[in-house]
């Protein structure tokens, strides 16, 4: 039996406010379901494939949020920043309000891919190192990358602070500066530690793919969407 819902309950769930907010945006007739225009908090709906509408904007019921964002330069990935901008400042309110986080963290001047959950099973699944889920760097270095740099980081490099040898799984030489290295973990600083410990310097890193799941070229810094099924399962292949 598909699962029902009062009116006022899914709101709340679906980070519109406090139960009394949502009450006042449904007796305001600011929202629709399905369509219709509802102003009972106390009607119930079933959950499956539920669209509606709160001050005109359209949403669809989720019981769980799976987002990717392209970050831009100049923004932190935590909710408290120091200097610049939290990436939260570019999703709507309702999913902050929900809980969401972002898998992992981008450095602030890092750009590239970033996932966003509030499914904790989900989270822990891409970002805890046991699962092993490969993560792609574009990385741009200030001097030319040798043979011999790139042999030393897929052997292992000694970075501080660190008792054992880290490796690259894989990197693909693009031009004599660039490269495209993959990893399986994600220690602070990680690929500027690396690529420092070889006698370079990263100038420009982004991240452009998590599992299978590759960067879309026609989303923009800044930009989010939503998760495709599609997407869900490159990130399990």
């Amino acid at each position: 039996m598909a699962k029902k819902l009062d009116l006022e309950r899914i709101l709340h769930r679906q980070g519109f406010g406090t139960r009394k907010m949502c009450r006042i945006l449904i007796v305001n007739e600011e929202v629709t379901v399905n369509g219709a225009l509802c102003d009972d908090p106390d009607a119930t709906f079933e959950l499956d494939n539920l669209d509606f509408t709160v001050q005109g904007e359209a949403w669809q019921y989720r019981e769980h949020s799976y987002l990717m964002m392209h970050k831009p330069a100049h923004y932190e990935c935590t909710h408290k920043t120091q200097f610049h901008p939290t990436i939260y400042t570019l999703l709507p309110a309702p999913l902050v309000e929900r809980g969401i986080q972002c898998i992992g963290r981008l450095d602030e001047d890092t750009t590239g891919l970033i996932l966003l959950s509030d499914d904790g099973q989900f989270i822990h699944k891409i970002s805890s190192p046991k699962h092993h889920v490969p993560k792609v760097y574009a990385v741009d270095c200030k001097h030319p990358v040798s043979d011999e740099q790139l042999q030393t980081l897929l052997s292992g490099v000694q970075l501080v602070d660190e008792d054992q040898t880290i490796a690259a799984l894989e990197i693909v030489r693009i031009s004599e500066n660039m490269i495209h290295m993959t990893l399986a973990e994600g220690k602070y600083h990680q690929v500027k530690r690396m690529v420092a410990a070889i006698g370079n310097r990263v100038e420009h890193l982004k991240r452009i793919r998590i599992g299978q799941l590759v960067l879309p070229e026609d989303l923009l810094p800044g930009e989010w969407r939503w998760l495709s099924g599609q997407d869900l399962a490159a990130l399990n292949s």
